[in-house]
């Protein structure tokens, strides 16, 4: 009889058997942002930098131009702006599929050319940009978002944390 009840837990627990998850996880979308990249976003996909009229695709890391009316992804700089400091220039954060076909958001951010006013990763002393991003932290669905912003809204008027 032991031998049955034995057999028909450990069955049961096969049944019902889910793999553990962390309660604990690592933000993988700060490492991933490039330290010259503004603080203040736990997601981004893209910036855009007005300056120069240059797109970074940041899960990717690469820089996307327009040259001879064709989009060149390089994990460079154009080279006619490849001396361009990333770490003094504005960069917009959008969060919406390859925008850089959409010409309104060229225009739209034409207004941030020639700022200077954000903080990047490299010079904050936040916790969760420390090692490289790699900081456990809370599993949370938009943090850094406000309810009001839906989460494929562009952040372009976003406060600089001081």
């Amino acid at each position: 009889m032991k031998r049955i009840i034995f057999f028909a837990a450990v069955f049961a627990g096969i049944l019902f058997f889910k793999p553990a998850q962390a309660q604990v996880s690592y933000d993988l979308d700060i490492k991933s942002q490039p330290q010259w990249g503004p603080v203040g976003f736990d997601h981004v996909d893209y910036y855009y930098l007005p300056d120069i009229d240059c797109w970074y695709d940041v899960p990717h890391h690469q820089f996307i131009y327009e040259e001879n009316k064709k989009w060149v992804k390089s994990p460079s700089l154009p080279p006619a702006k490849k001396n361009y400091d990333l770490y003094k220039g504005y960069k917009v954060v959008v969060n919406q599929p390859v925008p850089y076909l959409d010409d309104r958001y060229r225009k739209s951010y034409a207004k941030y050319k020639g700022r200077k006013s954000q903080r990047v990763i490299r010079d904050s002393h936040e916790a969760k940009y420390k090692n490289g991003g790699i900081t456990p932290t809370i599993p949370t669905v938009h943090s850094n978002v406000p309810p009001a912003i839906k989460p494929e809204t562009h952040y372009a008027d976003k406060p600089d944390h001081h």
